[in-house]
């Protein structure tokens, strides 16, 4: 059914049902019992039956129309640090990249639809665990259970209401089943309730769950800290900025410093608690994530959305989709690799940070496994490698987890709510932006800089230091708008790709052209790879920082490549018209229009189904 009050009508019985069957165990009840027969309290009547209903809602996370793809690599485009490849068109992916999505994109479609799902399965759930036996009545074990299902139930509502808001903004709610609501056809509520209601719930869930070190659950499970860590996220939303449905300008409430201590004590919790810590490698962060959880021992991933399966609904196609490109004919399978740097993110980098090779896709891989070294517009998001995994064919799904919530997060998240309270940063506070810092420079405190102590200086610290750590994990966008920073950064970027078009200012040194020798990938270390590139004038921090002879426009030496490094943006990348008058769509973000653009427009057909539902930001139906 494809009407608007399908994401509220399904049966009680029917959810849990869906439930089940959507869980990679399902195979065992199967043998058991027939699911299309069991009954409401059949599933919340056995503690193993609801853990299958619990996995059904986390299985709404995941797939191409969650964290699988859109909702991690398409709908948080763009910001200063990545893009979608590409020409525009209001009506694909490259419309939510350019801010000019038309509402009858039918990539706004099924996200839309799948964290509706998710809300419905985790309502379900929520009415009924607390009305069972083994809830109420059973061994201790069992009521520990229960009330952990109950918390994570909670927490990961929270958090479905929390992406619909932040790309919605005021949407349709409600916490009860579909088949307890009188009317179907609900109007939009405003977001802050639905905000207050869901802080509330994970009030709630966090007194119900464990820490990960009482419950040994994989960080794909939410426990006590991720449910902390949501709830700072979920606070700072609440008191940041949103695009207001009546002024359809970017407003925060009065009230807003209350939502700041919320997060201020929930990170401190988390720190103080010392379950979590900075992975001392960045790099193996994000190989944890590609099947080697054996490398992230100081739990630095605090929460991922697991991806498993080799399908479109329950695996994910990070890696492929985007990530570091790989030739279809190379050792190591194809990726496609289709989100793409802003070039002067690369320069934001300090020389010796870490990060900016394992974040910065700098070549790709040939047809012979050689390292190709890409033009400026062409770096991709390199946090996601399909080499990283097991699986070096052509496959599209790799099973490669989402990170939602990392420690690094966490620190940066109190630092920042600190400040605010605070009208400067605490000794905490540094030291929090401190240790993120150090890490980045693999432990070299001598390179890190001075940390301000204003709190506007702290501030603009806490903002490129965001900018730096989590660049392609889907959450600049965010910030940005939580910071009414958007359109701000936007214009800034712009400025700078200019800049760095004409070699002015910061980039007066860069090059037109870089020269380089094909070598082998020898599957080390991203930084490694990056050194073992014979580039002409030294090392990458030389190479890329300094004109070489001729200017950059010379012909390449014998023996090594040339490739367009200042010369591949064009007039038309940074303004959307080339130096002919004609019109690129390959350009940055050229479609923000302030008061709409902020937020996206609700799928037309979902409107059209719901008589109550309105489109609102100066969309037009």
């Amino acid at each position: 059914m494809k009407k608007m009050k399908y994401i509220y009508r399904m049966g009680v019985a029917s959810m849990a049902t869906m439930a089940l069957l959507f869980t990679s165990s399902c195979e065992k009840y199967l043998e058991v019992e027939n699911p299309s027969n069991l009954t409401q309290d059949a599933v919340f009547g056995s503690v193993s039956y609801t853990n299958s209903a619990i996995t059904g809602i986390y299985n709404r996370l995941m797939g191409d129309d969650g964290y699988g793809s859109r909702l991690s690599i398409i709908y948080t485009q763009s910001a200063d640090d990545f893009k979608t490849s590409g020409s525009y068109s209001a009506l694909d992916r490259r419309g939510i990249s350019e801010y000019g999505v038309a509402p009858q994109n039918t990539e706004l479609n099924n996200p839309f639809r799948q964290l509706y799902e998710g809300i419905e399965r985790a309502n379900i759930c929520i009415k009924f665990i607390p009305l069972s036996e083994p809830y109420n009545s059973g061994t201790e074990s069992e009521k520990a259970q229960m009330r952990k299902f109950l918390g994570e139930a909670l927490a990961l509502r929270a958090w479905f209401f929390h992406e619909v808001i932040r790309n919605w903004g005021d949407v349709p709610a409600s916490f009860i089943p579909s088949a307890d609501q009188p009317d179907l056809y609900l109007e939009k509520m405003d977001r802050d309730e639905i905000y207050d209601q869901v802080l509330a719930d994970l009030e709630q869930a966090i007194a119900l769950l464990p820490w990960q070190t009482e419950s040994n659950d994989p960080n794909t499970r939410i426990t006590k800290g991720a449910a902390k860590g949501i709830r700072a996220r979920i606070a700072l939303a609440r008191g940041g900025y949103s695009l207001r449905r009546d002024s359809r300008k970017m407003e925060r409430r009065s009230d807003y410093l209350q939502y700041y201590q919320i997060a201020r004590q929930e990170c401190l919790d988390v720190i103080e608690r010392g379950d979590n810590g900075l992975n001392s490698s960045f790099e193996d962060v994000f190989k944890s994530l590609h099947g080697q959880s054996s490398l992230d021992a100081n739990r630095e991933m605090v929460f991922r959305v697991g991806a498993y399966g080799g399908n479109a609904r329950t695996d994910s196609k990070l890696g492929y989709a985007n990530g570091l490109r790989q030739n279809t004919s190379s050792s190591w399978g194809y990726a496609n690799g289709g989100v793409r740097a802003i070039p002067t993110y690369f320069y934001e980098f300090g020389i010796g940070d870490t990060r900016r090779d394992v974040t910065l896709g700098l070549f790709e891989l040939t047809a012979q496994d050689d390292k190709q070294v890409v033009t400026a517009i062409n770096m991709t998001d390199a946090k996601f490698r399909k080499y990283w995994t097991n699986i070096h064919d052509q496959s599209q799904t790799l099973g490669i987890d989402w990170p939602l919530l990392r420690y690094a997060d966490i620190l940066l998240l109190f630092a920042e709510a600190d400040n605010e309270l605070n009208g400067g940063p605490s000794v905490q506070a540094i030291q929090a932006l401190k240790d993120v810092r150090v890490r980045a420079y693999a432990g070299d405190e001598a390179k890190i800089g001075a940390i301000p102590t204003s709190k506007d200086e702290f501030f603009k610290a806490i903002v490129k230091e965001r900018l730096l750590e989590f660049g392609g994990e889907g959450i600049r966008k965010y910030d940005l708008l939580r910071w009414n920073l958007t359109e701000t950064t936007l214009n800034e970027t712009r400025e700078k790709l200019n800049a760095f078009r004409l070699g002015e200012g910061m980039y007066d040194n860069v090059p037109n052209r870089i020269y380089f020798k094909l070598s082998p990938f020898t599957n080390s270390s991203a930084t490694e790879e990056i050194l073992n590139i014979d580039f002409v004038g030294g090392t990458i921090d030389e190479a890329f920082y300094r004109s070489t002879p001729g200017g950059g426009s010379a012909p390449a030496p014998e023996g090594y490549t040339a490739i367009n490094w200042r010369d591949a943006v064009s007039n038309g990348y940074v303004y959307g018209v080339n130096d002919s008058g004609t019109p690129d769509g390959s350009g940055y973000a050229l479609h923000f229009k302030a008061g709409q653009s902020e937020l996206l427009p609700i799928y037309s057909e979902i409107v059209s189904e719901n008589y109550r539902l309105t489109q609102d930001y100066g969309y037009l139906q």
